[in-house]
């Protein structure tokens, strides 16, 4: 899902990617739990500079993240994925990944910059042009992330703070699986030291301008 965002020159097909993981150790049954395997391993298949972030979503790496997906790019977030595919918090026993590639924020009135542009249909949408700068965080009222998880028909809008908070308690190797028989590629220190806070940022290797340009992931402005 990712790699259809990043301009790859040939398709990679899913059994491609699962081989690949095989080969290499990162997976036994399909599971990734090692943010640290899932970058090289899209770096390896998808013409891309994966990067690794800890320690979540916020602090240094909210405007980092935030930046990241107003320029078109994707990341793969680890989060525990709750019936309805949003993010919740079992402790890492729900363990899943998304792809994250988009954005939709709250803006305060008054503190959209003027590089934005309506949407044609939606009033109060804005499109941030190619110089648009992101919002003061003062001015941030609220942040939403456009979301695909594999299993799930389309995508969803997911509250920030709560993708970040299912992130940030990924610790257990979920009971159920330690006993069903089956054997896993768990990293040294267990899933808090493979996704506890980690995200992803894929990067392509070519220049921005040769990517498809999207309108941008749209901004809200409040009124």
């Amino acid at each position: 899902m990712a790699g259809s965002l990043l301009s790859l020159s040939q398709d990679v097909s899913l059994e491609r990617i699962v081989q690949v993981a095989l080969e290499r150790g990162y997976t036994a049954q399909g599971e990734m739990f090692s943010a640290a395997d899932m970058a090289q391993l899209a770096e390896e298949l998808f013409q891309c500079r994966a990067e690794l972030l800890s320690e979540g979503l916020e602090g240094e790496n909210r405007d980092r993240i935030l930046r990241h997906l107003t320029a078109g790019c994707p990341l793969l977030l680890p989060y525990d994925e709750d019936s309805n595919h949003e993010p919740c918090r079992r402790r890492g026993y729900k363990a899943h990944w998304a792809v994250i590639s988009g954005l939709l924020l709250g803006i305060r009135a008054g503190a959209l910059s003027p590089a934005c542009q309506e949407d044609g249909e939606i009033s109060g949408l804005f499109h941030p042009g190619p110089a648009c700068p992101l919002p003061a965080p003062e001015d941030v009222l609220e942040i939403y992330l456009l979301s695909k998880q594999g299993k799930s028909w389309r995508p969803q809008l997911w509250s920030y703070r709560h993708a970040h908070e299912s992130n940030g308690q990924l610790t257990d190797f979920c009971p159920k699986r330690a006993g069903d028989g089956k054997v896993y590629v768990v990293p040294a220190g267990g899933v808090r030291a493979g996704l506890c806070g980690k995200t992803v940022l894929l990067h392509p290797l070519t220049a921005h301008s040769a990517m498809p340009q999207p309108a941008g992931p749209p901004l809200a402005a409040e009124h």
